[in-house]
């Protein structure tokens, strides 16, 4: 019997999980300034959706999806990424109805599922923020998106990133692209990777992604894309160009770059971190135009937008820029409670401070004074509220500012009634 984690996952345990937290609401404040709202879709899906969304051909339908037939023998699927499902449910839902306004501006926070070897920052259960903006084809969608991703960096201190932009063109500039792809790739096929020899006529975009050496030497003289974008394609991109500029957001263009899932269309782009420790996990953000993908799936014809980001490369980041997640856990008051008999005045005392909308806490393992105060440093407490014996016979509890080591008696009935009151006093002592 194996009673293990299975391989690729991991618990995540307090003291971890808050700095996901960290992330994940600083990205919920910042999406809302940009009004985003947020969607759940569930975490398995019809086999169909991802397949004819993602494409056939790319490795997440071929090699890494955990898929399956349930019990009535119908094809699902474990979500290997965020936008899929999220325009199945904008289509199921009718979103694009026209009592929703546009763009509709929506956001995602789950786990995602792929079967491939773990490494650091790529785990077979690994978890997205994503974004998806339906129902526009202004280049100002694709610029508003990128700098709202570059926020979110800003907001958590990450500064060594570089934003990494390119144009697919629309679907007349991909098939013309595609076809000089093939032509400059055919005479060096034998000296591609067994990966690049099946995706040349499957998907030969996609060689141009490839890690392997000598594919990489191949492509580095292929033709660019953009030299076979038409006027419309040419158009939005320079646009996009002018309005990163006149934001003063800095950019480079990387011909060669092009993104892992057949939707893509027009813009693309990656934010990279540039921290020496992140090696060759370095991107962490990545995202791009989709125009064709709602019809795909059943829907009207509708632009979309988008991009997803891996908290766990985000939190390698973090770690790369030796940037310190802030403590959110410290508590606002601690009960001490020194004697037997006072174990049901604690319980009254740390539940009365509850109702009146402040984090406490107390002891319940009948240790001794020194110890609640060692936990109540721990903690970070503001205040520690300590009665013995004799303060309960009285009426009466000690309050103690941990700041200012200042200490006065309360009634307790005082605690009952006005903690708020008696919290304010006892805090603004430390600024006297």
């Amino acid at each position: 019997m194996n009673y293990e984690k299975p391989k690729g996952t991991y618990d995540l345990l307090p003291g971890t999980t808050e700095k996901w937290q960290f992330i994940e609401e600083t990205a919920r404040l910042i999406f809302r300034d940009y009004q985003y709202q947020e969607m759940r879709t569930p975490i398995f899906e019809h086999y169909e959706v991802i397949a004819r969304s993602v494409g056939d051909t790319t490795d997440i339908v071929s090699k890494e999806m955990y898929d399956f037939y349930d019990k009535k023998n119908r094809h699902v699927t474990l979500r290997p990424e965020g936008t899929a499902p999220v325009v199945r449910a904008f289509v199921e839902n009718k979103l694009f109805g026209p009592e929703y306004a546009k763009p509709y501006k929506t956001y995602y926070v789950g786990p995602m599922f792929r079967y491939e070897q773990p490494q650091a920052g790529r785990q077979r259960q690994f978890h997205q923020i994503g974004v998806e903006a339906f129902g526009s084809d202004n280049p100002a969608v694709d610029v508003e998106s990128m700098a709202m991703a570059m926020d979110f960096f800003k907001q958590l201190g990450i500064s060594e990133i570089k934003l990494v932009i390119n144009s697919l063109g629309d679907k007349e500039s991909r098939a013309a692209y595609r076809q000089a792809l093939i032509d400059y790739l055919e005479p060096k096929a034998e000296e591609l990777s067994e990966d690049s020899k099946r995706r040349l006529h499957e998907n030969p975009l996609r060689v141009l992604d490839s890690k392997d050496r000598k594919d990489k030497a191949i492509v580095a003289d292929a033709p660019s894309i953009l030299d076979y974008l038409n006027e419309p394609s040419k158009a939005h991109f320079d646009a996009v160009m002018q309005m990163l500029d006149e934001l003063e957001i800095p950019y480079v263009i990387d011909q060669n770059m092009v993104r892992g899932l057949d939707y893509y269309t027009h813009t693309i782009f990656e934010i990279m971190s540039e921290a020496k420790k992140m090696g060759s996990q370095s991107t962490i953000c990545a995202g791009g135009r989709y125009d064709g993908l709602v019809e795909e799936l059943g829907g009207p014809e509708t632009p979309g937008f988008g991009f997803a980001m891996g908290i766990e490369r985000i939190l390698l980041t973090l770690e790369a820029e030796e940037i310190i997640i802030p403590e959110i856990n410290e508590i606002d008051a601690y009960v001490v409670g020194i004697g037997a008999d006072t174990n049901l005045a604690s319980l009254k005392l740390v539940q009365a401070i509850r109702n009146f909308g402040f984090s406490a806490d107390r002891d319940f393992m009948n240790r001794k004074p020194k110890a609640q105060f060692k936990t109540a440093a721990k903690l970070n407490a503001k205040l520690v509220l300590t009665i013995g014996e004799s303060e309960l016979l009285e009426g009466i509890v000690n309050v103690k500012n941990m700041a200012s080591r200042e200490e006065k008696a309360f009634k307790l009935t005082d605690i009952y009634e006005r903690f708020s009151e008696v919290y304010d006093e006892m805090t603004t002592i430390m600024f006297d």
